[in-house]
């Protein structure tokens, strides 16, 4: 789960300004609550979001690079919450030719999601590798929907079913006497320095990758790529015939997926 949490934001880039409008609810089949701009469209539905941004070309965008930011904000300038959406905890596609359709693994994060929604006054999409927005909506009104939306889904909102293929990448558990999950990601098109991305326990921070062992010309056996984490986090990834492992620490991590 990658939920960053108490953040200001600076001078930011945003693409398209706000949409605002009024959050509706609609019931039957499929249950949603929607809020609709001229060119642009957010609708959550029990267990998935569907969001169509201003240009097709900004959907192509964020299927390609299977990620964004989902922001939470108590007015236009700051931040008090976030959730990164990324093949670890959620898969992105595009829908009926247009909208991307956010199909969240686990319910809680989802959950967070539609609470960060319910609480704040305005929601930016926006790219995890620069402060660039797909798109900004008022929330005004967003928290009676979302109560709508959660009592004709049930009391919590539904999971993804069991046939969803489940995410792309290693995950390494171990440790000594605090026991830690690491799952990282290589971003393929990254724009900036940090190309990766670190996930230890559900929490998550951009990394860059190293592929030289800090300098030395002969690296140890096995040795892959090293993840320098934002937080001045290490992580050296190694495979070694048949073990894979992540040395974090003084500790190593085997996979277990």
């Amino acid at each position: 789960m990658w939920k960053l949490v108490v953040a200001t934001l600076g001078l930011i880039a945003y693409s398209t300004l706000p949409a605002f409008a009024e959050w509706g609810f609609n019931s039957g089949a499929t249950p949603n609550a929607t809020i609709q701009s001229n060119n642009m469209s957010l609708e959550l539905q029990c267990d998935r979001i569907r969001f169509a941004p201003a240009g097709y070309e900004d959907s192509q965008d964020i299927v390609r690079k299977q990620a964004m930011s989902i922001r939470f904000m108590k007015n236009g300038s700051t931040e008090v919450g976030a959730f990164q959406v990324g093949r670890v905890n959620a898969s992105l596609q595009i829908v009926d030719n247009y909208p991307v359709e956010i199909l969240f693994n686990d319910a809680s994060d989802y959950g967070f999601v539609l609470d960060g929604i319910a609480a704040n006054a305005v929601l930016n999409l926006s790219m995890v590798d620069q402060d660039v927005s797909y798109g900004i909506f008022d929330l005004k009104g967003s928290g009676r929907a979302i109560r709508s939306l959660r009592t004709a889904c049930g009391s919590a909102p539904q999971t993804a079913s069991s046939a969803t293929e489940a995410p792309e990448g290693i995950v390494y558990c171990g440790g000594g006497q605090v026991k830690r999950q690491i799952e990282y990601l290589i971003l393929d098109d990254a724009q900036n320095e940090w190309d990766a991305i670190v996930t230890v326990n559900g929490e998550t921070t951009r990394a860059m990758t190293a592929y030289s062992y800090f300098g030395n010309t002969q690296p140890p056996r096995g040795f892959v790529v090293a993840l320098l984490g934002e937080d001045r986090s290490e992580f050296l990834i190694f495979k070694d015939g048949n073990r894979d492992y992540i040395e974090f620490g003084d500790y190593q991590y085997n996979q277990c997926n």
